[in-house]
């Protein structure tokens, strides 16, 4: 997001050392959520960490590691620092360490675990769920193998270094130059400030180790389809013969509802009679069981759901569900926890955040040069294929705001090759190249609407950002910030009842998502919903009923005096202050100018500029007729900065601030007793002091379905 950027957190990096002090203090935040209190040392995130792909033999490795920063030439240090709990971040609290990490250091792990006794020809996987950035992995001083990449899965085969007895040694190296290289890193940075936070290395996701037979399921990949009432399952195999035979059961509640057998290499087809589909509103799935004949069994799930983009009823291009239009609204998720980093406290942390919203997406990265290219392209597939089990993804976004954002076209045609069940997003906000299945545009605070297409759903990627810090609940004291700061939470609710207000209209016009920024404050952003530590949820109980509101019937508007945002139509305007009772309808604008709505400068966020306007003030007036009185009267206006706006010479509406788009302003009815059959005036008085500039308005009637 481009935001300005009003305060600096400073980080220590003249070697490994603390996590300075913020400017607000003279200690480093310390900010925890309830569930900080809930880790147990001996007991990190017991859950089994891939539920797609599950057997019931497995080691977790999470807990109290041993570990150095060293500089990143070094080899294995003779002596270590201390102990980290892994898998929390060397940065996070929750890990006991807290030092920051700089590109010219490395961070080592070691420890030792025991093995129960395991069957002849039985191998040992060690899984890492996600090291940032580069790791290499030693096991009883045999190097297993290294990792390029911060946020997808990897595994190594550890069987021929093992022992037959006693305990084994696993030593782990990591390096991560987050923001002075060009790797896909999101929001980390080693000056952490504004919308750039604290920077994460090495382990940030469970370690374990499994068993498996010789002949093992490595990937099953499936592909739902409620059409053809038919789940396709593809099923990777190694170590097994030609002869293997791979069978696919799918289960409801515990009752087996299809079977499919197939010999190695053969996709298998599972039939549902009555497929029960999966939605936000029933998010039912069925269990999946994968076995070969040889012995080895793993269980997975698959949700019956299909997304598109296609016409609705009246000819625009909307997203679906099942077959059905559904508008998407959802929450910009950064994935921070103050206590853990990149890494939830526990599971139940975890489900809380996600109870409240569902997103994933590509991590942005500078993707300068081949090399950084290539290295992108090698992250994102790795990332698709840890994700692409999920039914709650439905869209794949590669780029945002043009962060490192390079052949789109090319990955665009690629994510669909790759996963055709979702539909992709080329680039969330900023540089759209036309490709894809959305066109997504950003506007802060908004709302917003892209220009509609005809192939192409119009969705907002981001809009709000309403910032309130609450004290005792922020990251530091003073400096905290959001695109609009409020002082009170009934200020915060009114405001986002506003949004959401504006958003119905653009729901009607065509807009087919919207996310709001955000779930969570972060570090010194104080847009979320919730409070950084998850113990203030700003929003009150009773919004659901205003979220509501956008999944029903949009409100119609008919148009009684068009705004110049689709074609220009023409105004009188005059730059110098004008006599009393300009606004009136006997008033002689004769030695007015004339130009095209709307007025402005190039530039203005959501501008349509066709007469430049660059001075202070700007009073503007124009004749329109009707036949009879609207029942319920609006003002749309799209107005940076302050205006006023009069109909008749009756003062009907006073509006503070800026847009940055088109926005509905109801009247009341005063003003619609203002309007009579016949000429009618409407005139617009707009006031500018810095920045952008722009001012637009007509007249709708707004008929509630």
């Amino acid at each position: 997001m481009q935001r300005p950027l009003v305060l600096s957190l400073l980080l220590a990096l003249g070697g490994a050392a603390p996590l300075s002090a913020q400017q607000s203090g003279d200690t480093a935040p310390t900010l925890r959520t309830r569930w900080a209190a809930d880790v147990d040392p001996a007991n990190v995130l017991p859950a089994y960490p891939r539920p797609h792909l599950r057997r019931e033999r497995w080691i977790n490795l999470n807990g109290a590691w041993e570990y150095a920063i060293a500089d990143s030439t070094a080899t294995l240090p003779a002596v270590f620092d201390g102990t980290v709990i892994v898998p929390f971040p060397i940065e996070s609290q929750l890990s006991g360490v807290t030092r920051a990490v700089t590109p010219r250091q490395r961070v080592w792990y070691r420890r030792t675990f025991e093995l129960d006794t395991h069957a002849a020809g039985e191998r040992w996987l060690l899984h890492f769920g996600a090291v940032d950035w580069e790791t290499r992995v030693w096991v009883n001083g045999h190097e297993l193998g290294s990792h390029r990449g911060g946020y997808d899965p990897f595994s190594f085969d550890a069987t021929d270094a093992l022992t037959d007895a006693g305990p084994q040694e696993m030593v782990v190296s990591v390096w991560d130059p987050t923001d002075e290289g060009e790797q896909p890193r999101g929001k980390q940075v080693l000056d952490p400030h504004g919308i750039w936070y604290t920077a994460v290395t090495g382990i940030w996701q469970t370690v374990w180790l499994e068993p498996i037979p010789a002949a093992h399921v490595t990937d099953v990949h499936v592909v739902p389809s409620l059409a053809e009432r038919t789940v396709t399952v593809r099923v990777t195999l190694d170590g097994a013969t030609d002869r293997e035979i791979v069978t696919a059961r799918a289960l409801a509640e515990g009752v087996v509802v299809a079977t499919a057998r197939a010999p190695t290499g053969r996709r298998l087809v599972l039939t549902l009679a009555e497929p029960r589909a999966w939605s936000p509103n029933d998010p039912f799935l069925y269990d999946l069981e994968v076995s070969l004949a040889t012995g080895d069994a793993v269980r997975s799930y698959v949700g019956m759901r299909d997304v598109a983009v296609r016409e609705d009823p009246t000819g625009t291009i909307r997203l679906t569900l099942n077959g059905r239009p559904l508008f998407h609204y959802g929450l910009l998720d950064q994935g921070w926890w103050p206590d853990g980093l990149y890494t939830a406290p526990t599971d139940d942390a975890l489900r809380y955040d996600l109870e409240v919203t569902r997103r994933q997406d590509m991590p942005s990265g500078d993707n300068e040069g081949a090399e950084a290219q290539a290295q992108f392209a090698a992250e994102l597939r790795a990332v698709i294929a840890a994700r692409r089990h999920h039914p709650s993804i439905v869209m794949w976004v590669p780029f945002n705001e043009g962060w490192g954002q390079h052949d789109t076209p090319r990955y665009v045609a690629e994510l669909k090759r790759l996963d055709p069940t979702r539909l992709v997003n080329n680039a969330s906000g900023w540089t759209d190249t036309g490709v894809g299945d959305v066109l997504d545009v950003h506007r802060y605070p908004g709302p917003g609407i892209p220009a509609l297409e005809p192939d192409r759903a119009a969705v907002l990627g981001e809009f709000g950002g309403l910032g309130l810090p609450l004290a005792g609940h922020t990251w530091v004291e003073e400096g905290n910030w959001g695109y609009r700061g409020f002082e009170s939470l009934d200020d915060l609710r009114t405001a986002y009842r506003a949004l959401l207000f504006q958003l119905r209209f653009l729901i009607g016009e065509g807009l087919s998502a919207a996310v709001y920024t955000q779930t969570t404050d972060v570090e010194v952003e104080v847009n979320g919903i919730m409070t950084y530590d998850r113990e203030v949820v700003k929003l009150p109980d009773d919004i659901v009923a205003d979220h509501r509101t956008l999944f029903g019937s949009p409100p119609l508007i008919r148009p009684l005096v068009p705004t110049s945002r689709e074609e220009g139509h023409r105004w009188r305007y005059t730059e110098e202050r004008p006599a009393d009772g300009w606004e009136l309808p006997a008033f002689d604008d004769a030695d007015w100018a004339s130009g095209l709505g709307g007025f402005g400068t190039e530039g203005t966020p959501g501008a349509r500029v066709r007469t430049e306007w660059r001075s202070s003030d700007l009073w503007l007036r124009r004749w329109f007729t009707l036949r009879d009185a609207p029942a319920s009267l609006h003002v749309r206006v799209h107005h940076d900065e302050d205006a006023e706006v009069y109909l008749n010479g009756v003062r009907v509406a006073d509006l503070a601030g800026y847009t940055t788009g088109y926005v509905m302003v109801p009247l009341d009815d005063a003003a619609r007793a203002a309007l009579v059959a016949g000429p009618n005036v409407l005139a617009v008085h707009v006031h500018q002091t810095d920045g952008g500039q722009y001012i637009d308005a007509g007249l709708v009637e707004v008929l509630e379905p």
